[in-house]
């Protein structure tokens, strides 16, 4: 964990009553140094004769680390901890997101607008043509960010209610980015056709559902399903949205190195939901040569017996020679290797044994496959999916506006053109001329990537036929 840096993650702030004497601050921080925090803003709450009060933040590596750097602190003479305050915690204090009437509600006129009787009118016109409900309620502009809790963040199995920051974090983020309504519905089960029925049971309030953090393959078969059954786009982001973001993240590194997609040589380590995904897109883009490994190690076709469906695909579609042996062999020669599997995974060894210029995406999070420390020098580009290092993987770089050009097209589905066209529009955020080696993605704070993202998927939807908003 040494190589871990601090992070705003475990950020904290200690409140102080220092003695008012010369070089106390200075101890202070230097004890925090020494422990190897990163220490942030220190603000003086109160001036006293004998002592002075002071809040300093701390980034910290994790929670013992947090614990080791107050306890340094507390071996000063002279300085008393009053108080610790876990600065995560503290912003989930009573949630993230709430509700907001857009119409005032101010008047006798307004109520009687809004709701009883003059409501009964707009309920009537659309009991009379259901397609309405898309222009007079807010189904033209929400999506259910729907999870059972079972695969959360690194975290695994946890469970609806532990499952909720997160699905609050994303309704943030679909606000933040893309101005869309969306609501986090954490379900009380894991048993895939109820969440198949829970889900068709409040389709009709939404214009699109994001499936979130359902496990692997369960989510396969929920996400396939409720394609079929539902006439709203249907998207699992952790298959989709971690696939569209490493294509483009891919477009540009092959164009960084001078390579091409079709000639290049790709491993893919982890075969769960992302694992699937980014192979299924690669190989629409013309990916010419792909190998996929899980723990035991070349996903072939000599091992079909013990392959769940998904992994049976990937042997099927993948592998074209059909061999087997470790994720060493498989990087051997390899122009990139795509981690989405767990800590660690990834060798020194197989990096060095890739090709010229190669690519190195190491997703795993908040450890990656391999470090990028561990990987310079041996790769050319290295991306992860960390905001504390260059090239971040994220996902917000695609579903905001994946969903908002979905919603603007009123499109039935999310299909394969309309996330390529999504990698496509996020690549082409940054210039030829401004491409590196530590800039192959925009950043997510980039306003102009939702925005351009949603004009190409809104474009590819009435392309292939699925957009049913009449083009003005």
């Amino acid at each position: 964990m040494s190589g871990i840096r601090p992070s705003v993650s475990y950020s904290f702030t200690m409140r102080l009553n220092i003695e008012n004497r010369t070089g106390m601050l200075a101890q202070i921080i230097n004890a925090i140094a020494a422990e190897q925090g990163d220490p942030g803003a220190v603000d003086v709450v109160k001036v006293e004769d004998t002592h002075k009060v002071r809040d300093i933040t701390v980034s910290a590596r994790d929670e013992e680390h947090s614990r080791a750097i107050v306890a340094a602190v507390e071996k000063i003479d002279g300085v008393e901890v009053r108080n610790v305050s876990d600065r995560v915690f503290l912003l989930h204090l009573g949630g993230k997101i709430h509700i907001q009437n857009r119409i005032p509600v101010d008047s006798r006129d307004a109520l009687s607008m809004v709701y009883t009787p003059g409501v009964g009118r707009v309920c009537r016109a659309i009991a009379e043509d259901p397609e309405k409900a898309h222009n007079l309620t807010i189904k033209r502009n929400s999506v259910a960010v729907v999870s059972d809790g079972s695969a959360v963040l690194g975290l695994g199995n946890i469970g609806p209610e532990a499952a909720m920051p997160v699905m609050e974090g994303k309704a943030m983020l679909f606000k933040e980015f893309a101005d869309i309504d969306a609501y986090p519905i954490c379900l009380a089960t894991q048993e895939t056709e109820e969440i198949i029925s829970a889900v068709r049971w409040i389709a009709p309030g939404f214009g699109g559902i994001n499936l979130e953090d359902i496990s692997a393959p369960r989510c396969f078969e929920i996400e396939e399903r409720l394609k079929r059954e539902l006439r709203i786009p249907v998207f699992h982001d952790d298959q989709h949205g971690t696939a569209v973001v490493v294509h483009a993240a891919t477009l540009n590194a092959l164009k960084l190195v001078g390579k091409r997609l079709e000639d290049a040589k790709v491993v893919v380590v982890g075969a769960g939901a992302a694992g699937v995904a980014i192979t299924r897109i690669l190989l629409s883009a013309g990916a010419g040569s792909i190998m996929c490994c899980d723990r035991t190690g070349i996903i072939s076709r000599n091992r079909l017996k013990e392959l769940n469906e998904s992994k049976a695909w990937l042997a099927t579609a993948t592998n074209a020679e059909n061999e087997d042996g470790t994720l060493v062999d498989a990087a051997r020669g390899a122009d990139i290797l795509i981690g989405v599997s767990g800590p660690g995974i990834v060798p020194v060894e197989a990096v060095k044994n890739m090709a010229k210029d190669a690519i190195v995406f190491a997703l795993a999070n908040p450890i990656p496959e391999i470090m990028p420390e561990e990987a310079a020098g041996h790769a050319r580009v290295i991306a992860t999916g960390r905001s504390d290092y260059p090239n971040q993987i994220n996902n917000v770089l695609a579903f905001p506006g994946i969903f908002r050009g979905a919603l603007d097209a009123r499109a039935t589905d999310i299909n394969e053109e309309m996330k390529l066209a999504a990698a496509r529009a996020i690549a082409a955020c940054i210039d030829e001329s401004e491409l590196g080696e530590e800039y192959i993605v925009p950043s997510v704070f980039n306003r102009e990537v939702a925005t351009r993202v949603a004009e190409a998927v809104k474009e590819a939807a009435y392309q292939t036929g699925v957009a049913k908003r009449p083009l003005t």
